[in-house]
């Protein structure tokens, strides 16, 4: 018989030891001994493992029974109980977690010592990483679920099979993780323009371009104090900036609306109230009075005066002439 496809997954030995666990007490003892084995050799026959044509696989499962009359339990037994303790923790490492399973165990089952068994068992232990995985991210909103798997690297068609999600929800996800990969090299190239400045320097050139404050904190390595103490300062900046703009239009204004009407001299005077009546002969409109008095360089107190009391005009010109 042909292996099937679960026996060219499945070792010889790891399927032998399964049907030593499947063995009751009285199926070992006595003259009943040989019968359990005839059971297994035809069990193990109709899966395609073909071990009744087979000297060597024969001696095979006699050992591997002796063996476990000899410890007096199974070793799938000790072996599944060794893997059902490992945490997530454990077999982070799949290598490392063989090899210490390998070196508890082969004390008393020299067997899994044998080179063949060590892949067998990493596999083991690979798909126990992943069933401990599974289980973590399940316990976590849908998308904390599947970034974990993606995290860990496990394949994505197993990830939506696992999760049972769809494709598409896979793709927006990994979308979602090359958008934040591209954000931290954003933020890499912005902290090489301030690298040696004090951190809050850093934060002031982050903030300033936009970066968010939970990613300020991880790649800039500061605590939330500075991210406070940076914005402050930014405060107290932009305060003074404002002043001095304010000062600044203030003075523009004060530039641009001329002299007061006291600090205009007489000479002054006279030439400002000629060229008004000249501009207000022109036109009798207020907006244009005011543009065209602004391009004469007229003093906005003269301007003010003539558009509202222009009789007011002859008296300022008549102290003006003495």
């Amino acid at each position: 018989m042909e292996k099937t496809d679960e026996t060219e997954k499945k070792p010889l030995w790891f399927g032998i030891e399964e049907k030593l666990l499947e063995l009751g007490a009285g199926e070992i003892s006595g003259k009943a001994k040989e019968e359990a084995i005839q059971k297994i050799v035809g069990e193990l026959d109709n899966e395609g493992f073909n071990v009744s044509t087979s000297g060597g696989r024969m001696m095979q499962l006699r050992w591997a029974l002796d063996d476990m009359l000899k410890v007096g339990r199974p070793l799938m037994k000790d072996f599944n109980d060794a893997i059902a303790a490992l945490s997530l923790e454990d077999v982070l490492d799949p290598y490392l977690a063989t090899t210490n399973l390998i070196d508890n165990l082969g004390e008393t089952w020299a067997e899994l010592r044998k080179v063949e068994c060590r892949l067998d068992i990493i596999r083991i232990v690979e798909e126990t990483r992943l069933d401990l995985l599974v289980k973590k991210a399940k316990e976590l909103p849908e998308n904390e679920s599947i970034r974990l798997l993606i995290e860990e690297q496990v394949e994505p068609e197993v990830i939506v099979d696992k999760l049972e999600i769809t494709k598409e929800k896979l793709a927006e996800v990994n979308a979602e993780i090359e958008k934040e990969k591209a954000e931290k090299n954003r933020v890499a190239t912005l902290l090489e323009a301030v690298e040696g400045k004090s951190d809050e320097e850093k934060v002031k050139h982050l903030i300033t371009n936009n970066v968010a404050e939970e990613l300020i904190i991880e790649m800039a390595e500061v605590d939330p104090g500075a991210i406070n103490n940076a914005k402050k300062a930014m405060e107290e900046e932009l305060k003074e900036q404002q002043r001095l703009a304010e000062e600044k239009a203030a003075k523009k204004k004060a530039e641009a609306s001329g002299p007061a009407l006291e600090d205009i001299s007489a000479d002054e005077m006279i030439e400002h109230i000629d060229s008004i009546r000249d501009i207000m002969e022109f036109s009798e409109v207020e907006k244009e009075i005011r543009t065209m008095c602004e391009q004469s360089a007229i003093p906005q107190c003269l301007v003010d005066i003539a558009v509202s009391d222009p009789d007011k005009l002859d008296e300022l010109e008549k102290e003006a002439e003495g």
